[in-house]
């Protein structure tokens, strides 16, 4: 949908390309990314080539494979160090699969501020023998509780409940030095936030359906390099074999790149749809799109301090996280104003992207204004 003389570029000069503008401020990209053009019309480019081929297997597959490199350009990874997964709650599974707390490192250390995708999976390895250490998301309660016992330290990049973002880097350090793998969840800040995979952790992973701008149904697990070869899961799939159209049954053979962490048949339609929205990302860029988002934050912050507003963290992202005294009831009033937002722990939940410009925070902070007794 782009043209070579047209880069798609921060604020008002992308607007036009997401509809929901027409009639709504929409500053929910912590729930969803906005649906663009370029998204619609890869939905409706792969039903029209299911319609022409029937079963268009080889480019479905190659379909695959470029949103696996363009997951990896995203992250700085290489493509055979990528795994393509439906949801991050199954990466993540496929991930701690190969992982055995039987012996003598048993524990998983995880923060405060995970995904509940991260707490329950964590969890739920109490059932293999693992123990669970909750901490608070700085580098000091990491410290504390990581030592030569631990098997994976968890972190997430932005907190979806607070809009803090965390020293993955630092924490990284913590888990190199106990040995302990690092697994960090960078779903609530990809696609306006640059990450490093290589910095950040031994594992990063993500998904489109928030600032990568497409739908749910993809995601994505960058692997450090080598580490592909330390792991085999239990829990695989078709794709996962290497050699897809062998059709073999005899034996387990996984992969011997990332793909071994790939499961069944790949989901085909969020394909297309997410190649278009990291595309949109990619022409606009990562460091340009955080420069235009932080500036939108800061006149959000001036504003919410002249109505009184207090927010739950210092954000240094697109998450703001405005303090309420009833969250559910202040996303209804603005949303009757046709302002959308979403709530979660007591506040009110105001995430900036690419497409938002000075007009969408002005409205939401005179919104505010109005309904200061909603403000904690």
């Amino acid at each position: 949908m782009s043209s070579p003389d047209m880069r798609t570029r921060p604020g008002a000069a992308v607007r036009a390309r997401f509809p929901v503008f027409r009639e709504k401020i929409y500053v929910n990209s912590c729930s969803q990314g906005a649906l663009s053009d370029s998204v619609r019309a890869a939905y409706e480019e792969y039903l029209a080539g299911w319609d022409e081929h029937g079963a268009a297997w080889e480019h479905w597959v190659e379909r695959a494979e470029a949103a696996r490199a363009a997951f990896a350009a995203l992250v700085g990874a290489r493509p055979d160090d990528v795994a393509v997964q439906t949801s991050v709650s199954a990466a993540v599974s496929a991930l701690v699969s190969a992982l055995s707390f039987d012996g003598r490192r048993n524990r998983i250390v995880i923060s405060e501020s995970e995904f509940p995708t991260i707490g329950q999976i964590a969890h739920a390895q109490e059932l293999r023998g693992a123990e669970v250490v909750h901490v608070e998301a700085d580098v000091d309660d990491y410290a504390d509780a990581v030592d030569e016992r631990t098997a994976l330290v968890c972190a997430t990049f932005v907190s979806y409940r607070t809009g803090a973002v965390h020293d993955v880097e630092s924490i990284y350090g913590v888990a190199r030095e106990h040995g302990a793998l690092m697994l960090v969840d960078g779903y609530q800040g990809l696609g306006a936030l640059p990450l490093e995979a290589a910095r950040a952790g031994d594992v990063v992973v993500g998904g489109t359906v928030k600032y990568l701008l497409a739908s749910a149904g993809l995601a994505f697990m960058a692997c450090r390099p080598g580490l592909v070869a330390e792991l085999v899961p239990t829990q695989t799939g078709w794709f996962a074999d290497e050699n897809v159209f062998d059709m073999q049954i005899e034996r387990y053979r996984p992969h011997a790149s990332a793909r071994r962490f790939d499961a069944g048949t790949p989901p085909v339609p969020n394909i297309y749809a997410g190649l278009a929205g990291l595309s949109l990302i990619a022409e606009a860029g990562v460091t340009e799109i955080q420069a235009h988002v932080r500036s939108l934050v800061e006149r959000l912050l001036a504003g919410l301090d002249d109505v009184g507003a207090s927010v739950a963290a210092p954000p240094d992202g697109p998450l703001v996280c405005v303090r309420s005294t009833d969250a559910p009831a202040l996303v209804a009033a603005l949303g009757s104003q046709s302002i959308v937002t979403s709530e979660r722990d007591s506040n009110l939940r105001v995430s900036l992207h690419l497409y938002n410009t000075e007009d969408d925070v002005d409205a939401v902070l005179a919104a505010l204004a109005r309904h200061r007794e909603l403000l904690a």
